[in-house]
């Protein structure tokens, strides 16, 4: 039996995988109605990027990354009940994704 060919963490596209966790995480809580398996979808993304940007950068842009990650999370329940949720979700992403760009997939 072959093993899983895992792709190299220097090689995967952070702002891609972050732009998954949060709007997919949202996406598949809103619509299956289990919070617990959207909260699954972002923190395996999470970790997948978070991989990625110990592999690439440092432990303190790791940190800072993760931080933004979460923080884009928590910060988009209450812009979306002044904008909207797809407004506040896709604001944060393109924050968090942008970052993750410039920060660890541009380097």
């Amino acid at each position: 039996m072959a093993m899983i060919d895992i792709k190299n963490p220097e090689n995967v596209s952070t702002a891609a995988v972050v732009s998954l966790g949060l709007i997919g995480g949202w996406l598949t809580a809103r619509e299956t109605g289990i919070r617990p398996l959207g909260g699954a979808v972002l923190a395996a993304a999470g970790g997948w990027a978070a991989r990625s940007w110990l592999a690439k950068t440092d432990p303190l842009t790791t940190a800072g990354l993760t931080a933004l990650y979460v923080g884009a999370f928590g910060a988009s329940h209450p812009l979306a009940k002044k904008i909207g949720s797809w407004p506040a979700v896709l604001g944060v992403t393109a924050v968090a994704g942008g970052a993750a760009c410039v920060l660890s997939d541009l380097k």
